[in-house]
This record gives C-alpha cells, sequence and structure tokens, in this order.
C-alpha cells in the first residue's frame, strides 16, 4: 500500500540526512518550537481558568469537567484530520493554520459570557491545537539529520515545558490580580495567531514532502539552502545532478495517494503491530498526563490550600518539565527510542502513585516534580518515535490518528475525575493514572525504534 522511494525521493533524503545540525535547523527548530510552546501556553491556561470559574461561576465539579474536555473533542478531530490535511497540501502551511485557527479562538474567549459559549470556543481551540502538534513533530523530523533525529524532536517537545511554565507564571502573576485576570489570560492566549504569518513566511516546507509530490525543483531549493548554511555560502541555484531534469518522475500515484488508502496502509502487515502499539500509548498517556495535570490546580486547591499557593505549588511542578526533557533528549540517542520511553513511563507510574499518596507541603511538592519530570520525559520520547514508524507518504496521517486517538482519552479523563475523587480521593485517582502509565510503558516494546537510521522515504 506504501510506494517504494524513487531515486529522487532518495537523494533528498540522503542529503539531508548528511548535514550538521546548522543555523538552518536552528530556525526550523525554534520556529516549530515557538508555536509548541504557545499551544502548551493555551492548554495549561485552562487548568487555571478552571480553578478561578468554579468559584466566580458557582460551577459543578462536572460543569468544570465539560471545559477542559470539550477542547480536547476538537483535538481529537484537529489531530486526525490535520495528519491527513499535512500530507495532502503540505506541513508549513497546515502548521500555520493550526496556529491562526487556536489564536483567534483563545482571544475570542476572554469576551464570553457564560459557560456554553466558552465550551464552544473551546472546541474550537482544540481544533487548532490537536492538528499542530503532530503536523509540528512530523515536519521537523523530515528535516533534522537521522543521527540526531530523536534529541532534535524531544527537543522540540521541551518546548512544551516553556509553554506551560509560561502559563504557570500567568497563572500565578495574572489570574488571581483581580476579578478579570482569567480574562486577560485569554487574551494573551491569541498570541498564535500573529505567529502563524511568521511560521507561514519564514520557515520552508519540508522537503520530503515536495519531493514526494514531484515538486523537485522546490524540494532541491529547500536543501540547498540547508546545504549553504552548513558551507556557510549563498546557496546555489544550479541543482545537482541528482535532481536535474532527467531524474526520474516520482510514481505517478506518489502524489494522488488517496485519504482512504493512506488510512488503509496504516494497518497492513507492516505497520499493524505499530500502529496498534501507538495508539496504546497514546491513549493511555494523555488520560494519565491530562487527567493529572489539568486538575492539579483545583485538587491543591481543594486541599485547603489558598489560590496563590496553589498556584505556586503548580509553577514549581511545572519547572521539573525541562530536566525531564534535557535527560530524555540525551538518552533517546543512547538508549534507544522504546527503551527511554519505557523508563520514563516506569517512572510516571511510580511518582502518580507517591503523589496520590503525599502528605505535607514538601512531600507533594517534590512527588508533583517526580511526575513532571518523567511524564514530560516520556512525551517527548513518544513525539520523537511516533513520525518515525511511517513512510513519508503516511507519516503525518499515522501520527495524527495515533494523537486523535489519544485525545479521546484527553476527552475522558477530565469528566473521570470529580467521580475518581468521589469515590477513593486522590489516592485512588492517582492509582488509576498509575495503572494508566504502566499499561503505556509496556505498549511501548510494540514500537520500531529506528535510532540513528534514516526515514523511510515511501
Amino acid at each position: 500500500m506504501t510506494d517504494a522511494p524513487t531515486r529522487a525521493d532518495a537523494s533528498i533524503g540522503v542529503r539531508l540526512d548528511a548535514l550538521p545540525f546548522t543555523r538552518a535547523h536552528a530556525k526550523v527548530l525554534t520556529g516549530s518550537g515557538l508555536g509548541w510552546a504557545l499551544d502548551a501556553m493555551d492548554v495549561g491556561l485552562i487548568s487555571f481558568v478552571i480553578t478561578v470559574l468554579i468559584a466566580q461561576w458557582s460551577l459543578t465539579g462536572e460543569q468544570a469537567s465539560w471545559i477542559a474536555s470539550a477542547g480536547f473533542v476538537g483535538m481529537a478531530v484537529g489531530a486526525s484530520v490535520g495528519g491527513l490535511l499535512a500530507d495532502r497540501f503540505g506541513r508549513r502551511s497546515v502548521f500555520a493554520v493550526t496556529l491562526l485557527v487556536y489564536g483567534v479562538a483563545t482571544g475570542a474567549s476572554a469576551l464570553v459570557g457564560g459557560l456554553a459559549a466558552l465550551i464552544a470556543l473551546r472546541v474550537v481551540v482544540g481544533l487548532g491545537l490537536g492538528a499542530e502538534l503532530p503536523v509540528a513533530s512530523t515536519y521537523v523530523s523530515e528535516l533534522a539529520p537521522a543521527r540526531i533525529r530523536g534529541r532534535v524532536i524531544v527537543i522540540l517537545e521541551a518546548f512544551w515545558a516553556v509553554g506551560w511554565t509560561a502559563a504557570a507564571l500567568i497563572g500565578y502573576l495574572v489570574i488571581p490580580a483581580g476579578a478579570e485576570g482569567w480574562r486577560w489570560a485569554f487574551a494573551l492566549g491569541a498570541i498564535p495567531a500573529v505567529y502563524a504569518l511568521i511560521v507561514r513566511w519564514g520557515l520552508p516546507e519540508s522537503p520530503r514532502w515536495l519531493a514526494r509530490r514531484g515538486r523537485l525543483a522546490e524540494a532541491d531549493q529547500v536543501v540547498a539552502r540547508f546545504e549553504a548554511a552548513a558551507l556557510g555560502t549563498p546557496a546555489s541555484a544550479t541543482p545537482p545532478p541528482s535532481l536535474r531534469p532527467a531524474a526520474p518522475a516520482p510514481r505517478p500515484d506518489a502524489a494522488t495517494t488517496t485519504t482512504a488508502r493512506r488510512l488503509v496502509s496504516l494497518w497492513t502487515p507492516e505497520f499493524r503491530v505499530r500502529t496498534a502499539s501507538l495508539w496504546i500509548v497514546w491513549f493511555c498517556v494523555n488520560f494519565a498526563y491530562y487527567g493529572a495535570f489539568i486538575w492539579i490546580p483545583s485538587i491543591l486547591f481543594a486541599q485547603g490550600y489558598d489560590l496563590v499557593k496553589s498556584f505556586g505549588f503548580t509553577l514549581v511542578i511545572t519547572l521539573a518539565q525541562l530536566p525531564g526533557y534535557a535527560v530524555a533528549a540525551w538518552l533517546i540517542e543512547v538508549l534507544g527510542r522504546r527503551t527511554t520511553l519505557s523508563v520514563f513511563l516506569a517512572g510516571a507510574t511510580a511518582s502518580a502513585v507517591l503523589f496520590g499518596t503525599s502528605v505535607g507541603e514538601g512531600a507533594v511538592i517534590g512527588a508533583g516534580m517526580a511526575l513532571s519530570f518523567f511524564t514530560l520525559g516520556a512525551w517527548g520520547a513518544l513525539y520523537a518515535v511516533t513520525p518515525e514508524n511511517y513512510p513519508t507518504s503516511t507519516r503525518a496521517t499515522g501520527a495524527g490518528w495515533a494523537a486523535g486517538v489519544g485525545r479521546i482519552a484527553s476527552i475522558i479523563a477530565p469528566l473521570t475525575v470529580p467521580g475518581l475523587l468521589a469515590l477513593g480521593g486522590t489516592p485512588l485517582l492517582f492509582t488509576v493514572f498509575a495503572a494508566f502509565f504502566l499499561v503505556a510503558a509496556g505498549a511501548a516494546w510494540g514500537l520500531a525504534d529506528p535510532r540513528g537510521l534514516a526515514l523511510d522515504e515511501r
């Protein structure tokens, strides 16, 4: 169900993999990473806003859950559709559109006057957020040299910690400042709408995708810019011999692969175990991560800490995400993708149990920091390995659908929290999260581990 790589496709891949990490790579990584950070900031903000709105709007736990889950409803659809669109229309273009969608919808959320309007806008926000993440990881993965590709994707994922930390700072400094503080927080969340223009015109399209679409001259121009950055010289306009007109064009059906064919290819004998394993890992990690981190500020507030202190604790816990990413970025090229992912998920399992049974400020903060460290390190490894498990023709589709399945769990998880808390309190809640992390750790061993290998150009 997939096409064999043509000589032109292979040439593009070989040239990209032969490059050192250059200023051009740094521009792509930083440009994509800032979009990733803004995504995280938006997701993180809602956890603080919910805590305030429970008091201001006299919301029940179930109503508050729907504010969180509404965004994940949109993210489930966005992740699935975004991957398909990126395989059809290009990585950069879809990336820019997703930023615009969720930036405008977040800004509009600052003006809402009731629960229904906020929930509706959170669905729209989720459409953009859900599509952006798998598209961005696919895009950066296709430009990174093979020998450091995993590390580069983990660094990209580390921008999530930057964005979540920004959300925690806004939650700590802006939201408690007044009754309208949560509206100002949403207004700051409109920044991605402006940044979308920078992404659209400041970053190149994926040359691997361009080559698969038969746009060989454009693909060569992009690669030539990276090669020139490596040499410190202006990019040459002369195509190398492998991409001159005599080179064979891609197969006629390579540029017109249907949506149905891309979806079916995920379940062919070659990919079915990978797809099933990815969907299980994505589902379980999303359930445990979003169930925990969306509710942590509210859980702390309900345990008797005042608003400022509970938000301050959350800020400190969030800071532990950065070293988690740093360690994962190192280990992923040393131990490999599967081992790194499984180790971090096992650490998250133990940390969840500890957090659920912790008593006292020091214990809560320590267990929370451990949970942050291991969970976000696992996210980094997961985003690195996901696009690597599929060929170029279905890479964004495969990554997008895995993320989309995960978003189903992120819809369910916030809705289950009030019931689990009522049934068995924080210990039961975080034991359930630990069980999901443990299942994910086992499923990780069904993935391919292409450490240091060239991406599949089919």
